[in-house]
């Protein structure tokens, strides 16, 4: 076992683990972030996916000992309030029904759109295939990230973002 500091939605945690813990375990079972769904364990239906530095990155197959001063992102660090734009766009759209992938489906949305604030309805389907809804409700996960994409504030930073 060693002790592993984390950087998480902003704050720092410690966990003593086996060095391939995956993330989502540290998540889980040691910190209380339970908004980090399993689904998988193969890092194939995306219900796990968190921000690593900002990209959406499958935590159920990340050794912890690999995240070293990364820092992580979970639903619970998106937004304080649940007023990130993706999240509002889930909230109009009606996307959930069971609601078990969509802490995954929302962070791989809001991982695209810090990346590419106006895909277009093919870069959004490419990158949200890779997220399994068992609901089928596929139609509402990409009506929502283009509603999000057209009332994305100018305030939200991009990596196309200019910083002076």
């Amino acid at each position: 076992m060693a002790i592993f500091k984390l950087q998480i939605n902003g704050r720092i945690y410690q966990a003593d683990v086996e060095s391939d813990t995956p993330l989502l375990w540290v998540l889980r079972d040691n910190l209380g972030l339970v908004g980090t769904k399993y689904g998988c364990g193969i890092a194939q239906c995306g219900a796990c996916t968190v921000h690593l530095n900002g990209e959406a990155t499958r935590s159920c197959v990340l050794p912890v000992s690999v995240v070293g001063k990364s820092k992580v992102t979970t639903i619970e660090g998106l937004s304080p309030d649940g007023k990130h734009p993706v999240q509002q766009a889930w909230d109009k759209v009606d996307v959930a029904q069971c609601g078990y992938c969509q802490a995954g489906q929302i962070m791989t949305a809001a991982a695209l759109l810090k990346r590419n604030p106006k895909p277009s309805q093919t870069e959004i389907d490419n990158v949200m295939t890779g997220n399994i809804c068992r609901c089928g409700t596929y139609h509402r996960i990409r009506e929502a990230v283009k509603v999000a994409s057209e009332t994305l504030p100018a305030s939200i930073p991009t990596k196309t973002s200019k910083t002076k």
